[in-house]
């Protein structure tokens, strides 16, 4: 399994969502850091910006993949996750 690192603005997300949701998000990322072949229908690169990103219910989750270390960049509802 690789390291997985959050960026601040993704953590002050995850602690201001309800705990069943976030605890939801964050098994999606461990899923994905141990396994990405598991996750390859739905994970999609991004246009426009580094990154990929990978979709939790309405949630989007924007990782920077970075050989060994699995960067959350950002964490936010489907529709303003872009801007």
């Amino acid at each position: 399994m690789r390291q997985i690192s959050y960026t601040k603005a993704a953590i002050r997300v995850l602690r201001r969502m309800p705990a069943n949701t976030a605890k939801l998000i964050r098994t999606k990322i461990e899923a994905y850091a141990t396994d990405p072949a598991s996750q390859a229908n739905t994970v999609k690169s991004l246009k426009g910006r580094e990154g990929i990103r990978l979709p939790v219910g309405d949630w989007r989750v924007i990782i920077d993949d970075q050989g060994n270390v699995l960067a959350v960049l950002e964490i936010g509802p489907r529709g303003g996750i872009y801007d």
